[in-house]
């Protein structure tokens, strides 16, 4: 059974014509370029604070490192229901903080890991990622059944790392950054088909460019966290 977004797009009067097939491929490479420069933003914040013993006592050297572990979540809260009433530019302003802000949190990663298997991993990561999104652009299957499922396994992770940060078990470390890669790999091709099937709703320029902006969101964050997953097993520890 076709879900909203595809008896949307069918219904669309534009829909199998040249000009809304230019349109769906400059709103999908929108959606990536603000992705890709969100996570060289945040490479950016966490390579700097990383290589500066002044920046890193100043962040994590008191109770502000809570904040700065919690204020990525802040603003992805801000963002989700704050998206009707923020404007576009404000929208993509919180966008960038929010890149900011985790290249802060994700700089003890680059504390935490060799340099080369940072690098390796970040490239095993993006051929995935690439192979994923444009199997969930391409594919004719419906991947919406997924989403469900898949969010269940995020909130499933969560709780059991937090029960693991007691625990502090390496084998059920293990098995979460197995389960969190495979998440979050199901994520990025749904993801992608859910924004390619919101194209045909989009209803002016404003709202094609917070789509634009919430689609590059949900990818960045499939991205980190399948990076992150990857590095957990597959990275080697200074």
């Amino acid at each position: 059974m076709a879900n909203r977004f595809e008896t949307a797009y069918r219904a669309s009067p534009a829909a199998g014509t040249t000009e809304f097939d230019a349109g769906l491929r400059a709103y999908m490479l929108k959606v990536y370029n603000y992705m890709a420069s969100g996570v060289l933003l945040t490479g950016i914040v966490a390579m700097l604070v990383s290589q500066s013993p002044v920046l890193q006592s100043a962040i994590f050297g008191g109770p502000q490192a809570f904040l700065v572990m919690l204020a990525p979540f802040a603003f992805i809260m801000v963002m989700s229901f704050g998206i009707n009433k923020l404007s576009a530019s404000a929208l993509q302003t919180t966008f960038w903080a929010f890149a900011a802000v985790m290249g802060l949190s994700l700089s003890t990663v680059l504390l935490a890991y060799t340099g080369e298997s940072v690098a390796r991993t970040f490239f095993i990561t993006a051929a995935s990622f690439g192979a994923l999104s444009l199997y969930g652009y391409t594919t004719k299957k419906d991947l919406s059944g997924m989403g469900t499922f898949l969010m269940m396994g995020v909130f499933g992770l969560i709780i059991a790392m937090i029960v693991n940060i007691f625990l502090g078990s390496s084998m059920m470390q293990f098995i979460i950054s197995v389960l969190g890669v495979l998440i979050f790999a199901g994520l990025t091709a749904y993801d992608t088909q859910k924004i390619k099937h919101s194209y045909a709703m989009m209803a002016n320029g404003e709202m094609m460019q917070k789509g634009a902006i919430m689609g590059a969101l949900n990818l960045y964050l499939d991205f980190v966290n399948l990076f992150t997953f990857l590095l957990s097993f597959l990275g080697n520890r200074e």
